[in-house]
């Protein structure tokens, strides 16, 4: 009988150390996240209004990075996220100021007909090159920030023809998205469309540089701002119109691409995209396209073919602000619906 108490005994206190070892684990992780956080604050310079505010940031963080750590830890993955200026959102928070396009009503993002008023129609896809990067040809301006703003379109749209005007100029003018954010219909952050920044440039006559028209990264872009009609005549580049790839077609894409950087809509929602680290990004992603970014270029890594897009979140985000996207042989919507509305300028 005695023995059996001693035997319980232990049981007990071997329980209890484990116990205490899993929370005083428990507690230096947290002491570790909350660390981590504070390093994150002043990286990004992050300030919180109150410690009610802060506890709940870091909540949200400690939730967030511990989804990059499980997904890296996965060795199945083949890309890897980060933690990033967006770590102390959630994903509704994040969509809802950090995305942006929106689709025009009657749209058809369908259609897998050829389109024979598209210009690279009778290029071979056997001429054009295997792999393209419009940035080591001097065709892209470096990467820019929309901050807490949907203009995600303006910013897809101005690149696109930064690099057309590069290719038949010899001149890379970083152009004014601030100008299609306020003269384009004048909507404000409450999200746009490509095409109609396009259209807008086109009728206007050109758009200003980035130097004479300025992104206003403040709190006043999230209300309407007057059009400055005196910046708005400064014309920096000139189109003479737009043409759209036609949709569903990655053949299609690819010869665009080949000769010019393609603006295009994507579908960013989930966590996986907004966290986006580096290496050849396979998804999960559906086709609900909320976002518009610009694919400058194309390549094969390991075999693994990819699209190369420009971002307009920083150069913290992703790989120096880029992304690769897995770019399949079929001509399907592609990955994350990138090749549903694709478009590009002309000169």
């Amino acid at each position: 009988m005695a023995f059996e108490k001693i035997l319980v005994m232990i049981a007990i206190f071997t329980i209890l150390g484990t116990l205490a070892s899993q929370a005083t684990s428990r507690a230096l992780y947290k002491a570790s996240i909350a660390e981590k956080h504070e390093q994150w604050m002043a990286e990004y310079g992050r300030v919180y209004p109150d410690s009610t505010e802060k506890e709940r940031r870091f909540t949200i963080f400690k939730k967030n990075v511990e989804f990059v750590e499980k997904f890296n830890n996965d060795r199945e993955k083949t890309y890897k996220l980060s933690v990033n200026q967006f770590s102390d959102m959630t994903n509704e928070e994040f969509l809802r100021h950090h995305t942006g396009y929106k689709t025009p009503a009657g749209t058809s993002l369908t259609s897998s007909s050829e389109d024979k008023s598209f210009i690279y129609r009778s290029l071979s896809i056997d001429d054009i090159p295997a792999s393209l990067d419009w940035s080591e040809q001097g065709a892209v301006t470096s990467i820019k920030d929309q901050g807490s703003c949907n203009v995600c379109w303006a910013f897809a749209a101005a690149a696109a023809v930064e690099g057309i005007t590069k290719i038949k100029t010899g001149q890379l003018v970083s152009l004014s998205e601030q100008q299609l954010l306020e003269c384009d219909r004048n909507i404000g952050c409450d999200s746009g469309d490509i095409r109609s920044a396009f259209e807008y440039i086109k009728t206007n006559g050109g758009i200003a540089s980035e130097e004479k028209y300025p992104y206003l990264s403040t709190p006043d872009m999230l209300t309407v701002q007057e059009c400055d009609t005196r910046k708005e005549t400064m014309q920096a580049a000139r189109i003479t119109g737009y043409e759209n790839v036609t949709p569903n077609n990655q053949n299609a894409l690819l010869k665009a691409v080949s000769m010019q950087p393609v603006a295009t809509a994507i579908d960013s929602h989930g966590m996986e995209f907004r966290s986006y680290g580096g290496g050849v990004f396979k998804g999960p992603c559906g086709q609900t396209l909320n976002h518009a970014v610009t694919i400058i270029g194309y390549g094969t890594d390991n075999g693994t073919n990819y699209w190369l897009i420009k971002n307009s979140w920083g150069d913290k985000w992703g790989e120096k602000g880029y992304m690769r996207i897995l770019r399949t042989e079929t001509n399907g919507a592609g990955l994350c619906g990138l090749a549903m509305y694709a478009s590009y300028p002309i000169v």
